[in-house]
């Protein structure tokens, strides 16, 4: 389609939008954007070149991940790690990550953008902290790999300072020098981010944890960013050890230490979150400070459930995000927005969560985490980029509300995905890659960063 061509994506079955403006007749796409909402039973106002029959589609915003490891899914469902909690399951894939090579995060992030693309999504954050020895240019890899997929990135040049030598948790092959850090972080950030409108490309500072990293390398990361106007990211309060290490090494709690080391700001959002009390849930609110909550992760290393409600109505973004493979073993981010939605159920109750609650977290939610304005509704002037999908298997048979029935009946792959205005899913298939060749290539990988460490 030609930048100036119109395509109306016609007459969907239904559509998600957040402002409650009738859109039954469908959204018109020009070039990257959104440029006219049909009303039901109407005609676009300007002549359209091309038309798309959703009648047999519930059309969402393209879903948005806040927080993964892409590298993450060369170690799914691995022996060393699996019945453990935070600490001791970082403790044995530790060794195994530090045998990563490019080629291996080269074919790892392809393969994660591929699975979230066919589950909806259009925009992801990776959180990438691994720069042992020959993987200096990590995320000069994952710029290339993204663009291969066509989706939006934002990529975090995550750190690791603080190793096993000086009482963190990582060996110490897998740490760098702060000025190695400071130095490839700034390069980076002029090499590749790109802060205006419909962005493909962004970047973020993104220190791994507490427990991975120097006071002083948190406090010069959030110098960097203000200057260059980049957002950061780090873990933060997942774990009730992640807790006693804060004070046990600094005396003082998470949300005291982020604000001693000048991150307490609008410019930052957290993976997890779940372990805050009353009062730190105020002051990140005041402070503007995102959350991104992984549910399924949170259960699989029992870490516990983010206080999403108390959260919001502090003032804190909250979007959805679904972490490393290592520990959640998919990258399928509308199964996790299913997964957000029971959870937080769980905590607050049935009637208190509904699947619209979700399905803004995973769109509008998510976009404001990442700092964005341009993705995450169904709007005119907003980037094109919608997630299609129908309702045409046995688990959605005799639904009755084609929305709600993406979440309780368990929809896990889109029909149709578009990118900035470009079909990137076509019948639930991923036109522009042999996925055959991909997963022949990413499971050969798996084998070997596995063989290096002796498994």
């Amino acid at each position: 389609m030609s930048d100036q061509a119109r395509l109306w994506i016609k007459n969907p079955l239904a559509m998600f939008t957040l402002s409650g403006q009738d859109a039954g007749g469908g959204v018109v796409v020009q070039g990257n954007r959104l440029v006219e909402l049909v009303a039901s039973g109407q005609q676009p106002l300007m002549p359209v070149e091309q038309v798309f029959d959703a009648s047999e589609h519930v059309v969402l915003p393209g879903l948005i991940n806040t927080h993964h490891h892409f590298y993450q899914t060369l170690t799914r469902a691995y022996p060393g790690a699996l019945n453990q909690e935070l600490f001791p399951w970082l403790v044995s894939l530790y060794p195994v990550w530090a045998g990563l090579e490019p080629e291996m995060l080269a074919v790892a992030t392809r393969l994660a953008l591929s699975e979230l693309l066919l589950s909806g999504c259009t925009t992801a954050a990776d959180h990438h902290y691994l720069f042992p020895a020959g993987m200096e240019h990590a995320i000069d890899v994952q710029v290339a790999a993204a663009a291969q997929v066509g989706t939006r990135v934002t990529l975090t040049r995550g750190s690791m300072s603080l190793g096993k030598d000086q009482g963190g948790l990582p060996p110490q092959s897998t740490v760098q020098t702060e000025t190695a850090i400071m130095d490839d972080s700034a390069r980076l950030i002029r090499a590749y981010h790109d802060s205006s409108e419909g962005a493909m490309v962004q970047l973020a500072l993104a220190p791994c944890s507490p427990f991975s990293v120097t006071t002083d390398l948190m406090k010069a990361s959030a110098e960097l960013a203000g200057q260059h106007h980049v957002r950061l990211h780090t873990h933060l309060a997942e774990t009730l050890d992640e807790e006693a290490f804060c004070l046990k090494m600094f005396g003082m709690r998470t949300v005291d230490y982020l604000e001693s080391v000048g991150w307490l700001g609008a410019q930052t959002w957290l993976a997890h979150g779940i372990h805050f009390d009353d009062d730190e849930i105020r002051r990140l609110g005041a402070a503007g400070v995102g959350v991104c909550h992984c549910p399924n992760s949170n259960m699989m290393l029992a870490s516990g459930i983010c206080r999403i409600r108390e959260l919001e109505a502090a003032g804190s973004p909250v979007g959805i995000g679904v972490d490393g493979s290592a520990s959640n073993d998919h990258s399928n981010l509308i199964s996790e927005v299913r997964q957000a939605m029971y959870i937080q159920r769980l905590r607050y109750g049935a009637a208190n969560v509904t699947h619209y609650d979700a399905l803004r977290w995973a769109t509008q939610g998510s976009a404001r985490v990442l700092g964005r304005s341009d993705i995450g509704e169904i709007a005119v002037g907003k980037q094109a980029d919608l997630a299609l999908f129908k309702l045409d298997e046995l688990r959605f048979s005799g639904h009755h509300d084609p929305v709600a029935a993406l979440l309780l009946c368990g929809a896990h792959k889109a029909d149709r995905v578009m990118v900035a205005g470009q079909w990137k899913v076509v019948d639930g298939q991923l036109p522009d890659v042999d996925i055959r060749a991909l997963m022949h290539e990413h499971q050969q990988a798996a084998r070997r960063l596995v063989a290096k460490h002796g498994g």
